[in-house]
C-alpha cells in the first residue's frame, strides 16, 4: 500500500525498488491510494503497471488513506499488508525482512526502526521531538518500541481486521496503541532511510506534528484507559481541594482566627476543586462504560469483517 499526494516524481523510485518476487508469497499486488492527487501520480502509476487504486476526490489525510487502503487490501484477499511512503523515504528492498516475522507466525505487526538519531537531514530538535513522541506513545500503549512514528510497517491479516482507525492524522500512534490494547504481538527491524526527496506535506512544522500527535495519543489513551486519565485528573483536583480544608482544620485546632474572610475564600475554592474532582471521577465511570460498549461493537465488527474477508 502506497498512500500518495502528488508523488509523480518520486513514485517511480518506490515502484522500481518493490520486490517482484518473494519467497513464500504467491502473489504481490501494489495498491496506490490516490489521496486527492492533482498531478500525474495516477497516470505514472498506471504506466508502471499498477492496476489497483483507491481514489479520494480530495485530500483526506494519511489515516483515512490507510483505513481505506486496508479495506481494499482485505477485499483483494491480502494475507500480509505492507505500508510504505510515496516519497521513497523507506528502503522497499527490505520488505522481505519486514514481513518475515509475520510469515513465521511470530507477530502480527512489524515496525521498521529508522534509527532517527542517525538521520542526517533531521535537525536536533526534530530528533528530540521524534524520540519524545515515541516515548509518550510507548507510555500510552504499554510498549517499548524504538521508533513508534515510523510509517514503514507490515500487518498480518489478523491485525488488519482488528484495527479500526478513526483519526485523520497520526495513524502510527493510533494503530500502535490500538494494536497494543488488543494484545497483538510486535516486532521491529532496523533500517536506514533513503536520502530526502522533499519536505513533509503532512505537517507545516515539527511542532504541529507534535501537537497533533499528542492529541491523537490522548484520544486513543482516553478511549482505552479512561480510568487512568479521569481518575488521575480527579486525584489531582481532590488533593488541591483538600488542602484549604486541612489548613482550616489546622487553624481551628490551634485556636487561630479560623473565620477570617481569607479563610472562607479558601474554603470556597476548595469546595469548587472537590466538585471538579467529583465530576472527573464521574466522567471516568461514564467513559469506561463507553469503552466497554466500544469493545463490544469492535468485537461485532471483527466478526463481520472475518465473514466478509474470509
Amino acid at each position: 500500500m502506497i498512500p500518495c499526494l502528488n508523488e509523480e516524481h518520486t513514485l517511480p523510485l518506490v515502484l522500481e525498488t518493490i520486490p517482484k518476487r518473494l519467497d513464500g508469497i504467491d502473489e504481490i499486488d501494489v495498491l496506490v491510494i490516490d489521496d486527492g492527487c492533482t498531478d500525474n501520480t495516477v497516470a505514472v502509476a498506471k504506466g508502471l503497471g499498477v492496476t489497483e487504486f483507491v481514489h479520494h476526490p480530495q485530500n483526506r489525510g494519511l489515516a483515512h488513506s490507510l483505513r481505506d487502503g486496508i479495506q481494499r487490501a482485505l477485499e483483494l484477499g491480502a494475507d500480509i499488508l505492507v505500508l510504505t511512503d510515496g516519497d521513497n523515504q523507506y528502503p522497499q528492498e527490505r520488505i522481505p525482512d519486514l514481513i518475515r516475522p509475520i510469515m513465521k507466525g511470530e507477530v502480527d505487526t512489524v515496525i521498521a526502526d529508522r534509527q532517527v538519531q542517525t538521520i542526517e537531514h533531521f535537525s536536533p530538535m526534530k530528533k528530540f521531538l521524534q524520540r519524545f513522541g515515541t516515548g509518550v506513545m510507548n507510555l500510552a500503549a504499554g510498549t517499548d518500541l524504538p521508533d513508534g512514528t515510523s510509517g514503514f510497517r507490515a500487518y498480518s491479516k489478523e491485525a488488519a481486521i482488528k484495527l479500526n482507525l478513526i483519526g485523520r492524522f497520526n495513524f502510527a500512534a493510533e494503530t500502535t496503541i490500538q494494536a497494543a490494547n488488543k494484545r497483538l504481538a510486535f516486532a521491529t527491524i532496523t533500517i536506514e532511510t533513503n536520502p530526502k526527496t522533499r519536505e513533509s506535506r503532512l505537517f507545516k512544522s515539527s511542532w504541529e506534528h507534535v501537537r497533533k500527535s499528542m492529541v491523537a495519543m490522548l484520544n486513543s489513551f482516553t478511549m482505552y484507559r479512561p480510568y487512568t486519565v479521569f481518575l488521575s485528573i480527579g486525584g489531582v483536583f481532590f488533593v488541591l481541594g483538600v488542602i484549604p480544608f486541612a489548613h482550616y482544620l489546622y487553624l481551628v485546632l490551634t485556636v487561630k482566627n479560623p473565620n477570617g474572610a481569607h479563610h472562607i475564600q479558601s474554603l470556597v475554592i476548595g469546595a469548587v476543586l472537590l466538585n471538579v474532582s467529583f465530576v472527573s471521577v464521574t466522567l471516568g465511570i461514564i467513559a469506561n462504560l463507553i469503552r466497554v460498549n466500544r469493545s463490544l461493537l469492535e468485537d461485532t465488527l471483527e466478526v463481520i469483517k472475518r465473514d466478509l474477508y474470509k
